[in-house]
């Protein structure tokens, strides 16, 4: 027998991808409280994600956080923190979409800091490059182009002289405006 919670989660992604928002929020609406009846957190951190993802493609960034904040709390709770990571960066947006950029910044450092101490060039890479599109937003460019100073010092290391050079003439060209 099948579980219904499970397939009103897998309709739900399938409606999701196919942007049909109406239908992906009512099937996983129905997931999340198969999941809740089941007792199954980690049915209900898949649909609260799924859920939050659906808000952030309707442009409902603060439900969105509530619904990132109810699975990473239970993401929390069983440790998984590369799924706190993935939330955190899920969160980082709807904050930058909401305008609170500084709410961002944190979350997205702790990202940085994250993959920096796993020591995984390519992911801290990508959430400088994050760190800064959000400067530029600030309007501060000087830590902008520190930030894209720190990419070209990341691929200098791992001998990528073409890249290096490229983040060292964006980080000159967003100093000079």
């Amino acid at each position: 027998m099948t579980d219904p919670a499970k397939a009103d989660y897998k309709a739900g992604r399938q409606f999701l991808a196919k942007g049909e928002y109406t239908q992906a929020a009512m099937a996983l609406h129905n997931a999340l409280r198969g999941f809740e009846e089941q007792g199954n957190e980690q049915g209900v951190a898949n649909a609260a994600d799924r859920l939050g993802d659906l808000c952030m493609a309707r442009e409902e960034y603060r439900l969105a956080l509530e619904h990132f904040q109810r699975a990473q709390t239970i993401c929390e709770k069983e440790q998984d923190v590369f799924s706190i990571i993935e939330l955190n960066k899920k969160k980082a947006e709807a904050l930058r979409r909401l305008g609170e950029l500084d709410q961002a910044q944190v979350l997205l450092f702790d990202i940085f800091d994250y993959f920096s101490q796993l020591k995984n060039p390519k992911r801290t890479v990508e959430v400088l490059e994050t760190i800064v599109e959000l400067y530029l937003e600030q309007g501060d460019r000087l830590k902008a182009a520190d930030a894209l100073r720190t990419i070209a010092g990341i691929h200098r290391n791992f001998k990528h002289a073409r890249l290096a050079e490229e983040y060292e003439g964006r980080a000159r060209q967003v100093e000079q405006g």
